[in-house]
């Protein structure tokens, strides 16, 4: 009783403590939906090596997009033209410093962490996008060359319009595609800002972040300090360690959050929760199966192993400068938490509730209807 007493507490306690953070950070990244054009991104992001990695790294930094739309639009920009570095600049940069993850990690661990996770994922993605144009420089300028002949001088297919030609219905009811933005201009809308936000975004993450809260409660309840303490007193050993845990795992930048601030409860320190927070997100078995798909095995090797070392080097250099440094913040005082903080933590669990039991009862009704309809149709036969 005692276990599931406390399970209990450690669970709400991650809730309380990056409630706020993740409903002001959706919130954020709505806004942003809309004040930033669909095709800003393709627009900027041409050929040139150097330029597309740098212009995809900081394009990605403010869009609002997390871990699993990130994929889709990656492919997108491949297909429009972008070099491969750029492809997986964007990759890195767009879900690790999206606004909800950013405010959200200054809920767990404060300024100092935060700023060194934003800037150190900058440099990550640039310099795996720089290393991936350098090795395959050859074949990027092939691609150019094969891909220049299909385009017109306005970069759009001259196949494509002959073959497809968009009612002005059409064109006129979806704007937001990005179709006719020359005649069309995007309209703010705080309905859509919403429904971004707390919709599509959130529904997005909500099953990635109900098993991050579910294993970091798990984790800090059911695993004894003693154990634990044997793996993490060893420092070079955790790196590597949580480093081949979060490789494979999937887990977007926010959802993962709890589970390393369960981590650092346990002993573990704060460059092991970095190399978490990096190699996680970043590396999941779908991103990786995606980048071998879309970009080859020789794109894939320098994608993983880069992001690999260079986690491994900023977690050793956050632990050997900010060692002394008091990092992780939750409260276990209830009388702290504001009113606000409550009222966000209760609208983020009927949030969370709501999405995850949504198929259910989504199939529930269906299969309700294709009974009634079954039914209706023996009723009148027999008549």
């Amino acid at each position: 009783m005692n276990y599931i007493t406390s399970f209990f507490d450690n669970y709400f306690l991650l809730i309380d403590a990056m409630s706020i953070y993740i409903m002001v950070g959706l919130l954020f990244a709505g806004v942003l939906k809309q004040l930033v054009p669909d095709d800003f991104v393709s627009k900027n992001l041409g050929n040139d090596s150097t330029g597309s990695v740098i212009k995809a790294t900081i394009f990605g930094i403010p869009l609002p997009v997390c871990s699993c739309s990130v994929i889709p639009i990656a492919q997108g920009l491949r297909k429009e033209g972008a070099s491969k570095g750029a492809v997986q600049s964007f990759l890195i940069s767009t879900p690790i410093t999206g606004v909800d993850s950013i405010l959200a990690t200054f809920s767990f661990f404060g300024i100092v962490f935060t700023l060194f996770r934003v800037i150190s994922s900058i440099i990550i993605a640039i310099v795996v996008g720089l290393i991936q144009n350098f090795v395959e420089k050859e074949n990027i300028k092939k691609e150019n060359t094969n891909l220049k002949p299909m385009f017109s001088t306005s970069g759009v297919s001259s196949i494509s319009l002959k073959t497809f030609t968009p009612k002005q219905d059409e064109i006129s009811s979806d704007s937001s595609c990005g179709c006719n933005a020359e005649s069309t201009k995007k309209s703010f809308s705080v309905k859509k800002v919403f429904s971004y936000a707390y919709v599509t975004l959130f529904e997005d993450m909500v099953k990635a972040l109900f098993v991050g809260l579910l294993l970091g409660a798990i984790f800090t309840t059911f695993v004894p300090k003693e154990y634990s303490s044997l793996l993490f007193e060893n420092q070079i050993l955790t790196y590597f360690v949580i480093l081949i845990f979060a490789i494979p795992l999937y887990t977007c930048a926010t959802a993962s959050l709890p589970i390393a601030a369960a981590f650092m409860l346990q002993g573990m320190s704060a460059g092991g929760a970095f190399i978490f927070l990096t190699a996680g997100p970043a590396t999941s078995a779908v991103t990786m199966s995606i980048v071998y798909k879309m970009l080859g095995r020789t794109s894939l090797i320098v994608y993983v192993s880069t992001i690999a070392i260079l986690s491994l080097v900023f977690g050793f250099l956050f632990d050997s400068i900010f060692d002394k440094l008091e990092i992780l913040n939750l409260s276990h005082d209830m009388d702290e938490l504001s009113i606000l903080n409550r009222t966000a933590s209760i609208l983020m669990l009927l949030l969370m509730f709501y999405y995850l039991l949504k198929p259910y009862f989504s199939k529930k009704k269906s299969s309700c209807s294709s009974e009634s309809s079954c039914c209706s149709t023996t009723d009148s036969s027999r008549s």
